[in-house]
């Protein structure tokens, strides 16, 4: 059957076209990543053990892993179980899934890099293996313990001050930023040494779907933002995004150790 994907013409067995328009998916899947997103932000302004002043960064990092976590284990979990015939399916997360195959026609042809990246990104306990495609997925009979998981941890460590909050927030962050460089790398290859593109040429799918959707994974642990209305104080640090707040935060801890150490060697 015709379909919309790049390479034209690659193989994508079962395709059924979607019936779900945008303008009906797309605010449900909203509502359901508006719903983590809320319910985390306020969750990390109340579900502190002990009395502190909760920072906007904690807040944002609450909200931010929460968002992570659900996309990982729902939604691209759902991609693991259900990737041999998902181009074929009509749920919400099957249609949604192939709106943005357009950008990456990778996900509906059982793309062997494709599958490793999602599948670590997802919780899995122990499976049989897909008879669609097993020579293909070996890991499904393996246990995956990553990405989903970890960033669940590290907002229940955020929402009870934990102090190994920034260990999973390290991890975490820096998973990500490898597993968007892979990804992106992966398509640029193919294109610049074999000349092919999984991406239709459309400026909506290449720059807003492609690049824009998995751009955030790159940028939110890696960049830091000064703080609005000028200069910040001690007392208000500036707006830091996530790897570089932790590393500040690791820094001051083991500052103020070795501070009390050199103290009680001079006493």
């Amino acid at each position: 059957m015709d379909h919309p994907y790049y390479p034209l013409g690659v193989s994508i067995p079962n395709y059924r076209p979607n019936d779900l328009p945008l303008s009906r998916s797309l605010p449900v899947f909203g509502a359901l990543i508006g719903a983590v997103v809320v319910s985390a932000y306020l969750l990390a302004g109340s579900g502190s053990g002990s009395p502190r002043r909760v920072r906007s960064i904690d807040r944002f990092a609450a909200s931010w892993f929460a968002l992570c976590g659900f996309l990982h284990i729902a939604f691209e979990g759902y991609y693991i179980l259900h990737r041999a015939g998902i181009s074929g399916k009509g749920t919400l997360f099957a249609q949604l899934w192939k709106e943005y195959a357009l950008s990456d026609s990778r996900y509906l042809t059982s793309d062997i890099f494709t599958i490793c990246v999602e599948t670590i990104t997802v919780v899995r306990f122990i499976l049989p293996p897909s008879p669609e495609n097993s020579s293909r997925n070996a890991s499904n009979a393996l246990i995956q313990f990553a990405w989903g998981p970890l960033s669940l941890i590290a907002v229940l460590c955020i929402c009870t001050n934990h102090p190994s909050r920034h260990l999973f927030q390290i991890v975490v962050c820096v998973a990500h930023l490898y597993g968007v460089a892979l990804y992106y790398a992966t398509n640029w290859a193919e294109q610049r040494l074999h000349g092919v593109s999984y991406s239709r040429p459309e400026f909506l799918y290449f720059w807003i779907y492609y690049v824009g959707f998995n751009a955030p994974w790159a940028i939110v642990p890696f960049c830091e933002w000064p703080a609005p209305g000028g200069e910040a104080s001690k007392s208000d640090p500036p707006v830091i995004v996530l790897l570089a707040d932790s590393y500040r935060r690791i820094a001051t801890a083991f500052r103020a150790l070795h501070e009390k150490e050199s103290q009680q060697k001079n006493e």
